[in-house]
């Protein structure tokens, strides 16, 4: 799909350096850059890889450690 936005000649600058540094074409890295903003705020996918470190840690503590931990978090305001 072909969209129109604005951007400061400064960041296209920047854009078009690190374009050629990674030899992409700037639409590719735009599209990167895009890509990886929505991944890391989309609420679901963030709460899906907190879930899992959360599984992996709780299999790889001892109970005192995760009781700490658990009421840490508990306490804690998201």
């Amino acid at each position: 799909m072909l969209t129109e936005i604005s951007i400061p000649d400064s960041l296209v600058e920047k854009v078009d350096l690190l374009a050629r540094h990674t030899k992409k074409s700037r639409s590719q890295l735009f599209s990167d850059a895009v890509q990886e903003y929505v991944a890391r705020h989309s609420p679901d996918d963030v709460t899906e890889a907190m879930n899992r470190v959360c599984r992996q840690s709780e299999m790889d503590s001892d109970p005192f450690v995760s009781l700490a931990a658990r009421r840490i978090l508990e306490q804690s305001e998201w």
